[in-house]
């Protein structure tokens, strides 16, 4: 709401009739220093909460803090974001583009992937590649149909590292494959046209055409789904692999502080979340160049709607 203004002329014959000085009234506003004072009050309970409750126990969590376990949990979690989000990326861009095929068994060979790992919960998936000896007890190599040239013990083969692996990577690829044709959607037609019109093949044109462009529609979603794959390693304790949150319950099965652990495992994740949020930042800044604030929020919405939708047509 502007400010109240009056303006008052003084027609007396010494001033000439000009106006007097404009008088601007502030316009108050109650809601807002109310609003301020509760969002005071309830910040002064929640640190008085910090510091007075002895559930936190803060000596307990500063002396596992930097322990062993835990930072060989840490990097459990750190190295599980890492391949999923670098295997899900590669199986992501592959599966977009077989989405986006003209040849109906490529393009229904990738809707049938995204549907089964969409439509299926994380935690689900990851029990089954935990028992994957029981769901496949050899694994062969062989002529398909034909005789085996060598068979390996399943469980031996796919050990807990793998197998969380695997799990994160295979859901993800479906997510990101939604994120990618978002991208590659966003990019006017025209250009594949001109770039065809030049004598540029399919593959010329996606990757030194389109997928530069499309980008700026990428990152972002691909930012948010790391924040999340970094959160949803805490999952595979369903193997069951030692990330941070497995090493947490580990330690508070033998001392019994169960807050202070789950705490401490929190003040981890809030640490990496922030630091993945600063790359983000400057990720979508860089590839976002030359592009209006606008438009970009209008590029996040198609994307979003991409990925919440599953994509109809093209």
């Amino acid at each position: 709401m502007s400010d109240s203004v009056s303006v008052a002329k003084s027609d007396g014959p010494g001033d000439g009739g000009r106006p007097e000085a404009i008088r601007a009234v502030p316009v108050r506003h109650p809601g807002r220093w109310a609003g301020a004072v509760v969002v005071l009050v309830l910040a002064a309970m929640f640190v008085h909460f910090l510091l007075t409750n002895d559930a936190l126990d803060w000596p307990e969590q500063r002396k596992y803090l930097f322990s062993p376990a835990v930072m060989d949990g840490l990097w459990g979690t750190v190295w599980l974001t890492l391949a999923a989000m670098v295997g899900g990326i590669t199986i992501g861009v592959v599966l977009a583009l077989m989405r986006m095929s003209a040849n109906p068994l490529m393009s229904g060979a990738a809707w049938l992937y995204l549907w089964f790992f969409r439509g299926t919960p994380l935690y689900t998936q990851l029990l089954i590649w935990g028992s994957i000896g029981a769901l496949l007890p050899t694994v062969s190599l062989g002529i398909p149909f034909g005789p085996e040239v060598h068979t390996w013990e399943t469980q031996k083969l796919i050990n807990a590292a793998l197998a969380a692996a695997l799990g994160l990577i295979l859901n993800e690829a479906a997510y990101m494959a939604e994120i990618v044709r978002a991208g590659i959607l966003s990019v006017d037609p025209g250009q594949q046209e001109a770039a065809s019109a030049l004598g540029m093949s399919r593959m010329q044109t996606m990757r030194r055409i389109v997928l530069p462009q499309a980008m700026r529609v990428i990152v972002p979603p691909t930012g948010n789904e790391t924040i999340s794959m970094l959160k949803n390693t805490s999952l595979v304790a369903a193997v069951p692999y030692a990330e941070l949150t497995w090493t947490a319950q580990t330690i508070y099965a033998d001392t019994y502080k169960v807050i202070p652990m789950l705490i401490m495992a929190c003040l981890w994740y809030l640490l990496l979340s922030s630091l993945l949020m600063v790359g983000q930042f400057y990720l979508e800044r860089y590839f976002g160049r030359g592009t209006s604030q606008s438009e970009r929020g209008r590029s996040r919405l198609r994307a979003l709607g991409a990925i919440r939708g599953g994509g109809g047509g093209q």
